[in-house]
């Protein structure tokens, strides 16, 4: 953590302070100390990878060590960021230290760093800064770095202004540039490289999941998506849309000159701490090309099963399902209802050394140490059915299948299910029955069905309300009668409204969760199925037998006070 060692006296104070405060052993201490001066390596990081300390424990010594506070985050909030304008990123992120400073010109401005050891750099920035003297504390890398991006990033130029400047200008816009590493170090003066960078920055600030950028006869809109509903972000001229494309396909690496025909890449960029995934996507139309972008922040860890708000009875029932030895299991559910999250999930459960897990997928979304991923690759014949053909000679315990498509990929699962494996894959139904109806109208013998299929989970997401501004109120009878709750069921609960803030970008929700309906296939419903595959017979008979509908357990979330009626009647049917 040290920019650079400060000789033999300081290494010895350092380390009679970590024997008298720390618990570690003083031959293993040296050693890692003596080889981060031979490695030119700070001490710090070396005790760290060599996990003598950890980084809180080394703050901690190296606060009483130079009689400095070690604060637990940065708090920017009240704090001018007018000093981005003259004080270069690089230069913070590279010595890690970061100024706090008043906006209102009361109290003490503060240095925030990392090591306290770092004189002559944090002399060189107050000198920037025109000031005498700074209080010094000491915070992790990671809470530093946080603050250099809030602060950079609250500094550049609203996406109106940027819009407004390009207007004004007239000048013509050159945009085949590559992107930077990191797009807040960018310093190109380009208003459009700069524009595509606040789109894609303030998306990912907002927690979307997709851009858009939609031309029209007589204008042209970019807006993006946030938990499942489209927002405009920016109606800018309709001239900048030819520019503004071109930049993205160049990030992309698309051909630009080719605007006649659909074009697929991606883009790796990293914007502050966050490592995202930009899977780009252009069509022709009548008005120009349209533009989807699919944001995968890649920083953020998988969920497990527990993080998915399931009901006690829903887990236990997942947890049991997922424990055989053979069969399928279906989730089912519309594009973006978080069939492949639940997956991943699942997946991630089963994981263990003893258990030879591959999957076949479109596209691998997430790595995921000590399975076995393939990536469909239709330019060289390699489709789910083929992948999968290839995968059951691989001796495979549990199999994934992204999506059943056609009948050659259901009936090699089929016949995987029936040979003794797991097989786990995505249809595109509306509820949990409806998928052994389609999986028998692409050719799969019903009795078939009965034998492989343990399970279908019908999923979908509702938003949920903001914890922040979220209100009480009483819903009318018409409202209750339209979810089907009845008056036994209200007496305890308490319901909630959106209203909308700040925290919330004013929507008034924050964040989704999903809602289940699992279909388990036993003895009696396999009779159902063999009998008849239609999907109302099969969910009356289910439901006849416990099973909890989609609708049910959002009510269920209503009663919680987890979401409202009406995301729940958004997202369900009757």
């Amino acid at each position: 953590m040290e920019a650079q060692h400060a000789g033999t006296p300081f290494r010895a104070l350092l380390s009679q302070a970590i024997l008298k405060q720390c618990d570690v052993d003083g031959d293993a201490l040296e050693a890692a100390l003596k080889s981060a001066e031979e490695q030119n390596v700070p001490y710090g990081k070396m005790l760290i990878k060599k996990k003598l300390l950890t980084e809180s424990r080394f703050l901690k010594v190296l606060g009483e060590l130079y009689r400095i506070e070690v604060v637990n985050g940065v708090d920017t909030t009240e704090m001018s960021a007018a000093f981005t304008a003259h004080i270069p990123i690089h230069f913070l992120k590279k010595h890690h230290m970061v100024p706090l400073i008043p906006a209102d010109g009361e109290g003490v401005p503060q240095l925030v760093v990392n090591n306290p050891g770092v004189l002559e750099a944090a002399d060189d920035l107050c000198q920037r800064l025109g000031l005498d003297t700074m209080g010094r504390v000491v915070a992790s890398r990671s809470a530093i770095l946080s603050a250099i991006n809030t602060f950079y990033d609250m500094s550049r130029d609203s996406a109106e202004e940027l819009v407004q400047d390009i207007e004004e200008s007239g000048s013509d816009i050159i945009a085949d540039m590559e992107e930077t590493e990191d797009l807040l170090d960018d310093t190109s003066d380009s208003q459009i490289i700069r524009l595509v960078n606040h789109i894609i920055s303030q998306s990912i600030k907002a927690r979307a999941s997709d851009i858009h950028i939609e031309p029209y006869q007589d204008s042209f809109k970019v807006r993006y998506r946030v938990d499942g509903i489209l927002y405009d972000l920016l109606t800018p001229p309709r001239w900048i849309q030819s520019a503004l494309v071109s930049r993205i396909k160049v990030m992309a690496k698309l051909n630009i000159a080719e605007k006649r025909l659909p074009q697929d890449g991606r883009i790796d960029v990293r914007i502050g701490e966050h490592d995202v995934d930009i899977r780009v996507s252009t069509v022709p139309t009548t008005y120009g090309e349209r533009v989807v972008m699919r944001l995968l922040n890649k920083s953020g860890s998988l969920l497990s099963l527990s993080d998915f708000g399931m009901g006690e009875a829903t887990f236990e029932t997942v947890q049991r399902q997922i424990l055989n030895p053979n069969g399928i299991i279906l989730v089912t559910g519309p594009t973006g209802s978080g069939k492949t999250t639940s997956l991943y999930a699942i997946i991630s459960a089963l994981n263990s050394p003893e258990k030879n897990i591959i999957t076949i997928e479109d596209p691998i979304e997430y790595q995921i140490k000590g399975i076995g991923q393939i990536q469909v690759n239709r330019k060289i014949s390699l489709t789910f059915a083929k992948g999968l053909r290839s995968i059951v000679r691989q001796d495979p315990d549990v199999i994934l299948v992204g999506e059943i498509r056609d009948h050659e990929t259901a009936e090699i699962a089929v016949q995987s299910a029936l040979t003794g494996h797991l097989v786990f894959s995505t249809l595109h139904t509306n509820d949990s029955a409806s998928a052994i109806t389609r999986l028998v109208d692409i050719g799969i013998e019903p009795f078939l069905l009965s034998s492989a299929i343990k399970a279908v989970i019908a999923q979908r997401l509702v938003r949920v309300l903001c914890p922040d501004c979220k209100e009480r109120f009483e819903p009318d009878t018409d409202t209750l009668e339209r979810a089907g709750i009845n008056g036994n069921r209200t007496e305890a609960a308490t319901f909630y409204r959106a209203v909308g803030c700040d925290s919330c970008f004013h929507t008034g929700y924050r964040g989704r969760v999903a809602i289940f309906e699992i279909l388990e296939v036993d003895d009696y419903l396999k009779g159902v199925v063999v009998k008849s595959s239609d999907a109302n017979v099969i969910k009356t008979e289910a439901v006849k037998r416990g099973m909890t509908t989609l609708r049910d357990d959002g009510i269920q979330k209503v009663l919680s006070g987890v979401t409202t009626i009406e995301e729940v009647l958004r997202v369900t049917h009757d």
